[in-house]
């Protein structure tokens, strides 16, 4: 005999089907199954409502479409959440991005673009003379790892205006 699961949820819950709910409490996340809290997280926590989203569609809890109409989020975003679940576990939430580290730019290149650039030669010049993209240099200056010269103009006074009227 198939038992019977009354949908009782607290009166504050928004309910994500017939099983699980959520309510939003202070400034935490609790997530529901009857009246039974099953999971909670900060508001401000992104990683673990993507974690325990995906845990929900992995385990048949909640179809992905569900999640979507629940929280408002995108169908692709829940799908790419839910295979880095099914690939990576628990772990592929938390665990620090990969950061490519800067090969180009070694401490020697740029001492020698610094040089060039203060001897008044412009990024273009720089670039095509050592190789490097443009871009690749622009960047460094925007990050603060090369600075440009200020250019000296010479300004020339105006001339004095005759007043008006005489």
């Amino acid at each position: 005999m198939q038992q019977m699961l009354l949908p009782l949820f607290p009166a504050d819950a928004t309910s994500i089907n017939e099983l699980v709910g959520f309510c939003r409490r202070d400034d935490f996340v609790y997530y529901f199954n009857g009246q039974m809290p099953i999971f909670s997280h900060h508001v401000d926590d992104l990683k673990s409502f993507r974690l325990i989203t995906s845990q929900l569609v992995v385990n048949g809890v909640a179809s992905q479409a569900e999640i979507v109409r629940a929280f408002g989020v995108s169908k692709i975003s829940v799908k790419r959440y839910v295979k880095r679940y099914r690939e990576e576990g628990a772990e592929g939430f938390f665990k620090a991005r990969k950061v490519r580290s800067c090969t180009v730019l070694t401490a020697e290149v740029l001492s020698d673009v610094q040089k060039c650039l203060d001897e008044g030669q412009s990024v273009s010049v720089i670039s095509k003379e050592m190789v490097l993209k443009a871009d690749t240099l622009n960047k460094a200056i925007r990050d603060g790892r090369l600075h440009r010269n200020k250019k000296k103009t010479a300004r020339t006074p105006r001339p004095a205006r005759p007043p008006v009227g005489c």
